[in-house]
């Protein structure tokens, strides 16, 4: 099933934890290439603590065989091997910071779980890369498409373009 995943860091060396997360990623089980990476976008961080510094945010996407609880609790555990504590207060800087958006046309909703990302409509940081790689994509639970997502999004935080090969 193809499914997007989020890769957020704003702590440490940004690029360097974007790359080694995609690479443990791609070496899950039930994840197959293709994959996918759109561009790294930079952002102000939203609803953060002071101080806190610009974040790196790009999606990729791969094709995974499996449950997506799975894939979270897989991704839960990058996370925590890349220094992020399995307990933490939301919009807190962090090393690494990963989400599934969307697998497929899977929509799922739990305590566990939920996709599509509840806020990926909302956030400009996830829609300007995801719309790199599928700007004709209407996520499950939505009436456009991520490109006209993108576009309609006012008054959130500026976004840079940083680097499209990575």
């Amino acid at each position: 099933m193809l499914t997007g995943i989020g890769l957020g860091s704003n702590l440490g060396d940004r690029l360097a934890g974007l790359q080694a997360a995609r690479t443990q990623i791609l070496a899950l089980p039930g994840v197959t290439g293709p994959a996918r990476s759109a561009p790294i976008f930079e952002s102000d961080p939203i609803d953060c603590e002071p101080g806190t510094p610009a974040f790196y945010n790009t999606v990729i996407e791969v094709n995974y065989e499996g449950h997506a609880v799975t894939l979270l609790d897989a991704l839960r555990a990058i996370e925590v091997s890349m220094g992020r504590p399995s307990k933490h207060p939301r919009n807190v800087s962090r090393p690494i910071d990963l989400d599934i958006l969307y697998a497929g046309n899977l929509s799922l909703r739990n305590e566990e779980i939920a996709i599509p990302h509840p806020r990926l409509h909302l956030r400009r940081f996830v829609l300007a890369p995801l719309a790199e790689l599928r700007p004709d994509l209407v996520l499950s639970g939505q009436m456009t498409s991520v490109a006209e997502l993108l576009a309609k999004l006012d008054g959130e935080n500026s976004i840079r373009r940083v680097l499209d090969d990575w």
